[in-house]
C-alpha cells in the first residue's frame, strides 16, 4: 500500500470531518492486516498533513493523538517524525509538537523485537537533539522579543521546551536508552554536545534566573549520560578499612620484592570495590605501615619494613596519583590523610620510640621529594608534629642515643645500591682487590641487610643478584695465577656465593633466577640453587645425579681435605669443588662410620672445608640435610655431628680476609637450611648467635594441636580484633601451605557462614578477602568452582545462605572474582610462586563446556527472532547461553574463565528454574554486588560471562529491574549487548 493512498485516506477523513475513533475504524477497513502502521509511516504522514499551514491542523493532530493513545503507532515513529520538523519560526506548530511529546516522553516503552527497541533509542536521541535545537531557537526568539519589547510569547515557548527537556531527562530509563543510543551513533551524540554548547552561550545572557537554572540542570543531566554507570557513593561513615590494612601488612611482611604496579592495581581494586574516600584510603596505608614498623621483629624484618614504608610506599602513592587523575586533588587528599594521621598521637609516639627518631618527619620529607605534598603542607605538618612530640614520653635513653636510626640508614643505602651496581658493572679482571674492598665493606655489621632491603624496595634486587651471579661465575676458575690473586678470587667467589644464598633465603629464590633463554648456559650458582639448595617445601634426593659428579674429582677432593693441612687456593675450580663436596662428604661419612677415620681426622677435614671459603661448608651441609632426612633415628648421629662441626667458627690465625663477617652470614644460611630437618628429627644444634632472631616467623604453630582448631582460633582472634597482624598472616600462610587451598578456603567460608550479626559478617568479609590475598588465584578457583556451586545446588545447605552470612559470602565471592580476573593476566606474585601447590583438579575435565560451532553462533547472532523458547528450555547448552565472552573469543582453556563461565551458567539456570529460595536470593545479592563494584559491564569484567538470555530473567527480580543495573550487566561494547540491554530497558 503506497503512502499516497494513506495521504488520500487522511485527506478524506479531514474533508468528511471524521471523529478520531471513526477515523481509526475506517483506517483499519481501508488497510487490511499485514503491513503495520509504522511500516506505512502513519505518524510521519499525519504530522506532514497537520503541519502544512502556519498553525497546525487540530483535527489531524487529534488523529495522531488517538493513534498514540491506542498504540496504533510506536513511540519511536512519533519521535522520529517530530524530529524531522525544523521550521522553528512557526511557533504554534512547535507548541503543538511539544504538547504531543508531553503525552509520553516520561513513559516510553517498547515490547517489540530487539531492533525496534534499538530504534526507540535512536529516535529518542534524535528527539533530544530536536528539543535542544528548538530550545535554542526559542531562546533566540525571546532575545529578539526583549529587544522589540514583546518577551511574553518567546518566554512561554522557551519554558515549554525546557519543561519537556527536563521531563524527558529526569527519567533514568530515558537516560539509559540515550546511553545505548550514544554508543550506537557516536556522531549524533557529538551533534548533541555541539547543540548543548551553543544553547549555553545563548542562555548565558538570559535574565530569567528560573529558566537559566532549569537549562543548567538539563545540561548537567545530558552530560551525565555517558558516565551514568561510574557514579558510586563513597563510604563516609566508616573510618577503618581492614582490607587495605591487611594488604599493606601482607606486602610489607611477605612481598617486599613484588612489583609496585601490581600492588597499586590491587589497592585501587580494593578502593573501588569498597568505595573508600581517597584521604581515608591513604590514611589506612600509613596506619598499616606504622603498625608494621612497630610490630616487626628486630633485625632483617625491621629493615625490610623500614625500606617498605619509606622507599616503596611513596613510589606506590606516586603511581596511585596517576590512577586517580588530577595532581592537585591528590596532593590535597594526601595532606588531609596526614592531618588525620597526626591525630593518632599514640601510634606515632610508639613508632618514634621503636625507630628512635621522628618517623613522621622523614615520611613527610620523602612525600615532599616525590611531589605528593606541597612544601607549605610539609612545613605545616612538621610544625604540628613537632609540637605534639614535646608532650610525648621521653624517648632517648642513654644507650641508644648514639645509635643511628634505621630510617636514616635505609634512606642513605638507596643511592649506595646504585653506586654498587655501577661498580659491579666494571671489568672484574682489572681491579679485583678494589672490588673486594667494596664487598668486604658490605659485609660489616648490618650493611648487607640494609643494602638488600633498599634494593628490594626500589625494584633493584634482581639486577643486584644478576651482578653477583656474573661475579660468581667469573671467579669459579682462574688459570696461571699466583697466591695473592688466587686468594682474592677465592674471596670474591665466597662472598658472592654467600650473598646470593642469603638473598635467596631472605627474599625468595625467584629473585635469583634469570629469564630462561634457550641455548644460553645456566650459571653455576643458579644450577646449584635449583638442584642442591634446601628450601621450605622443597625435598631433595641425596642420591640425585647432581650430588654425584665425576669420581676422579671427588677422590682428589677427599685426598686434599684429608691429607693437606689447609685448603689450596691456586688454580682451584671452585664450582667443581662445590659440586664434588657432597660425594666427598659421603665418602668421609662412610669411612668414619666404618672406623677408618677417627673423630680427630673428621675435625681436621671439617676445619679444612670451612677454613678458607665458607661456601664449601654451605654446599656440604646442603647435602647433609637431604641425607639426614633419609636416615633412620639411630643412623643420624654422625651426620648431625658433622653439621655441628661445620657450623662452628674456626679459631685460627691462618684464615682469609673478612672471615668473621663471612662466618656470620654462613651461620644464618646454615640455620635456615637445617631448620626443617632439625624440627623433624627433634635435634638441637647451637648456631653461633648474632643476638638477633634470624628466623622470627619460624615454627609459629602450637605443637600437638589439629590445624583446623588452629585455623578457627586464629580467625576468631583476628575477627575480634578487627585487623590482621604480621604474625597472624604468617600463621595463615603456614596453614594454607599445610592444609592446601581447598581445605583452607572451605573451612574459612564455614566460619563466615556461622556469623549471624551483620557488622561481624561485613568485617569477616573484609578480613577474609585480605587473608585470601595469600594466594588469591587458587582460592578464587576453589571458591567459585567448588564451594559456591556446592552450596547453590544442594538444597540441604540453602539455609546457610540466608542474610546476613549469605550477603557477605556473595560480596566476598564477587571481590575475589574481580581481583583474580583483573590480575590473572599478570604474573603470579613471588610469594605465590614460591608455594609448592597441589593441582586442585583439571578444570577442563571438571567443567566440560561444549564449544560453540561458528555456524551455530552466527545463526544465533543473525536471528531476529526472540529467544523465548531458548529461555524456557530446561536444557541450556553453551550455544543457547551465548555470552559476551564468547564474542570476545576469551580463552576458555583458562581455568578462571572456565570457572566463571560455569558459575554464570549456574546462576542463569537458578533464575530460570521454578524453585525460589535462599539460593535465588543469593544470586540476586551476587549480581547486585557485581553491579556495585563495576565501573562498566564491559570487555574486562567478569560479567561478560553472563549469558545474554539471563538479562531478561534478572529483570523479573524486583531489586534488579532498574535501567542502571541492566546497563551494568550487559556488554555495551557489542551490538548484541546493546540490543539485549535496549530490549530489557524498553520493557521496564
Amino acid at each position: 500500500m503506497k503512502v499516497v493512498n494513506l495521504k488520500q485516506a487522511i485527506l478524506q477523513a479531514w474533508k468528511e470531518r471524521w471523529s478520531d475513533y471513526q477515523w481509526a475504524i475506517n483506517m483499519k477497513k481501508f488497510f487490511p492486516k499485514g503491513a503495520t502502521w509504522d511500516i506505512l509511516n502513519l505518524a510521519d504522514a499525519l504530522l506532514e498533513q497537520a503541519m502544512i499551514g502556519p498553525s497546525p491542523n487540530p483535527l489531524i493532530l487529534s488523529y495522531l493523538k488517538y493513534a498514540i493513545s491506542s498504540q496504533m503507532v510506536s513511540y519511536s515513529s512519533v519521535l522520529t517524525a517530530i524530529s524531522k520538523f525544523d521550521d522553528f519560526s512557526r511557533d504554534l506548530c512547535v507548541q503543538a509538537l511539544l504538547d504531543i511529546m508531553d503525552m509520553f516522553c516520561d513513559r516510553l516503552s517498547c515490547h517489540g523485537k530487539a531492533e525496534e527497541c534499538i530504534g526507540l533509542c535512536r529516535a529518542l536521541l534524535s528527539a533530544l537533539h530536536w528539543l535542544l535545537r528548538c530550545t535554542a531557537a526559542s531562546a533566540e526568539w525571546l532575545r529578539e522579543g526583549l529587544e522589540a519589547g514583546t518577551p511574553a510569547a518567546g518566554e512561554k515557548q522557551l519554558a515549554m521546551c525546557l519543561q519537556r527537556l527536563e521531563k524527558t531527562l529526569s527519567s533514568t530509563k530515558n537516560r539509559a536508552l540515550l546511553h545505548i543510543a550514544k554508543l550506537e551513533e557516536a556522531s549524533s551524540w557529538t551533534a548533541i554536545e555541539h547543540s548543548l554548547l551553543k544553547l549555553g552561550e545563548i542562555l548565558a545572557n538570559l535574565s530569567n534566573p528560573q529558566l537559566r537554572s532549569q537549562a543548567e540542570q538539563c545540561g548537567t543531566l545530558i552530560r551525565s549520560i555517558p558516565t551514568m554507570l561510574s557514579v558510586h557513593a563513597e563510604q563516609m561513615h566508616k573510618t577503618g578499612f581492614p582490607t587495605v590494612h591487611a594488604v599493606i601488612l601482607l606486602e610489607g611482611t611477605m612481598n617486599l620484592t613484588g612489583e609496585t604496579q601490581s600492588l597499586v592495581e590491587q589497592l585501587t581494586m580494593v578502593k573501588r570495590m569498597q568505595h573508600i574516600p581517597t584521604p581515608l584510603f591513604v590514611l589506612e596505608i600509613w596506619k598499616a605501615c606504622f603498625v608494621g614498623l612497630i610490630e616487626s621483629p628486630e633485625g632483617t624484618e625491621e629493615l625490610k619494613w623500614t625500606a617498605f614504608t619509606f622507599l616503596k610506599i611513596p613510589q606506590v602513592l606516586v603511581k596511585l596519583k596517576k590512577y586517580f587523575h588530577g595532581d592537585k586533588d591528590f596532593t590535597e587528599d594526601v595532606n588531609c590523610a596526614f592531618e588525620f594521621l597526626l591525630k593518632l598521637t599514640p601510634l606515632l609516639d610508639k613508632a618514634d620510640q621503636r625507630c628512635n627518631c621522628d618517623c613522621t618527619n622523614f615520611l613527610l620529607q620523602e612525600c615532599g621529594k616525590q611531589g605528593l605534598l606541597s612544601e607549605a603542607s610539609v612545613n605545616n605538618l612538621m610544625t604540628k608534629r613537632k609540637a605534639d612530640r614535646e608532650h610525648a614520653p621521653q624517648q632517648k635513653s642513654g644507650e641508644n642515643a648514639n645509635i643511628q636510626p634505621n630510617i636514616q640508614l635505609i634512606l642513605r643505602a638507596e643511592p649506595t645500591v646504585t653506586n654498587i651496581l655501577k661498580t659491579m658493572d666494571a671489568d672484574h679482571s682489572k681491579s679485583p682487590e678494589g672490588l673486594l674492598g667494596v664487598l668486604g665493606h658490605m659485609l660489616s655489621g648490618k650493611s648487607l641487610d640494609l643494602l638488600l632491603a633498599a634494593a628490594a624496595a626500589t625494584g633493584k634486587l634482581k639486577s643486584f643478584a644478576r651482578k653477583f651471579i656474573n661475579l660468581n661465575e667469573f671467579t669459579t676458575y682462574g688459570s696461571e695465577e699466583s697466591t695473592k690473586p688466587a686468594s682474592v678470587r677465592a674471596l670474591l667467589f665466597d662472598i658472592s656465593f654467600l650473598m646470593l644464598c642469603h638473598v635467596a633465603q631472605t627474599y625468595g629464590s625467584e629473585v635469583i633466577l634469570s629469564e630462561s633463554r634457550s641455548g644460553a648456559e645456566v650459571p653455576f650458582f643458579e644450577t646449584w640453587m635449583q638442584t642442591c639448595m634446601p628450601e621450605e617445601g622443597k625435598i631433595l634426593n641425596p642420591d640425585h645425579p647432581c650430588f654425584r659428579p665425576d669420581s676422579t674429582k671427588v677422590e682428589s677432593l677427599v685426598a686434599l681435605l684429608n691429607n693437606s693441612s689447609e685448603m689450596k687456593l691456586v688454580q682451584m675450580k671452585w664450582h667443581e669443588a662445590c659440586l664434588s663436596i657432597s660425594a666427598a662428604i659421603l665418602e668421609i661419612l662412610n669411612a668414619w662410620e666404618n672406623g677408618v677415620l677417627a673423630f680427630e681426622s673428621i675435625q681436621k677435614i671439617t676445619d679444612n672445608i670451612k677454613g678458607k671459603v665458607c661456601s664449601l661448608a654451605v654446599c656440604a651441609v646442603a647435602w647433609l640435610v637431604a641425607h639426614v632426612r633419609m636416615l633412620g633415628l639411630d643412623e643420624r648421629e654422625k651426620s648431625l655431628q658433622m653439621i655441628r662441626q661445620l657450623a662452628g667458627p674456626l679459631f685460627s690465625e691462618n684464615t682469609l680476609q673478612f672471615y668473621n663477617e663471612r662466618v656470620v652470614i654462613m651461620n644464618s644460611i646454615l640455620e635456615r637450611m637445617c631448620a626443617d630437618v632439625l624440627q623433624q628429627t627433634a635435634t638441637q644444634i647451637k648456631f653461633p648467635s648474632t643476638g638477633v632472631d634470624t628466623m622470627p616467623y619460624w615454627n609459629l604453630l602450637p605443637p600437638k594441636r589439629p590445624i583446623k582448631e588452629v585455623l578457627t582460633d586464629i580467625f576468631a582472634k583476628v575477627l575480634e580484633k578487627g585487623w590482621v597482624d604480621s604474625r597472624s598472616i604468617h600463621i595463615f600462610d603456614t596453614l594454607l601451605h599445610m592444609g592446601g587451598v581447598y581445605w583452607f578456603g572451605n573451612n574459612l567460608i564455614k566460619e563466615l557462614l556461622k556469623e549471624t550479626r551483620k557488622e561481624h559478617t561485613l568485617r569477616a568479609v573484609e578480613l577474609l578477602y585480605s587473608i585470601f590475598c595469600l594466594d588469591m588465584q587458587q582460592v578464587t578457583l576453589v571458591l567459585l568452582g567448588h564451594i559456591l556451586p556446592g552450596l547453590l545446588t544442594d538444597s540441604s545447605k540453602w539455609h546457610s545462605l540466608m542474610d546476613p552470612p549469605g550477603t557477605a559470602l556473595a560480596k566476598l565471592a564477587v571481590w575475589c572474582a574481580l581481583s583474580s580476573y583483573s590480575s590473572h593476566k599478570g604474573q603470579a606474585s613471588t610469594r605465590q610462586k614460591k608455594r609448592h601447590r597441589e593441582d586442585i583438579e583439571d578444570y577442563i575435565s571438571l567443567f566440560p563446556l561444549d564449544d560453540v560451532q561458528p555456524s551455530k553462533l552466527m545463526r544465533l547472532l543473525s536471528s531476529n527472532e526472540d529467544d523465548a523458547n531458548v529461555l524456557s528450555s530446561p536444557n541450556r547448552s553453551m550455544s543457547s547461553s551465548l555470552s559476551a565472552s564468547q564474542l570476545h573469543t576469551v580463552n576458555m582453556r583458562d581455568p578462571l574463565n572456565r570457572v566463571l563461565a560455569n558459575l554464570f551458567l549456574l546462576i542463569s539456570s537458578i533464575l530460570g528454574s521454578r524453585t525460589a529460595g535462599p539460593h535465588t536470593q543469593f544470586v540476586q545479592w551476587f549480581m547486585e554486588e557485581c553491579v556495585d563494584c563495576l565501573e562498566q559491564g564491559g570487555r574486562g569484567s567478569v560479567l561478560q560471562f553472563l549469558p545474554f538470555t539471563t538479562v531478561s530473567e534478572l529483570v523479573k527480580v524486583s531489586a534488579m529491574s532498574s535501567p542502571k543495573v541492566i546497563l551494568a550487566i550487559t556488554d555495551l561494547s557489542l551490538p548484541l549487548g546493546r540490543q539485549v540491554a535496549a530490549k530489557a530497558i524498553a520493557a521496564l
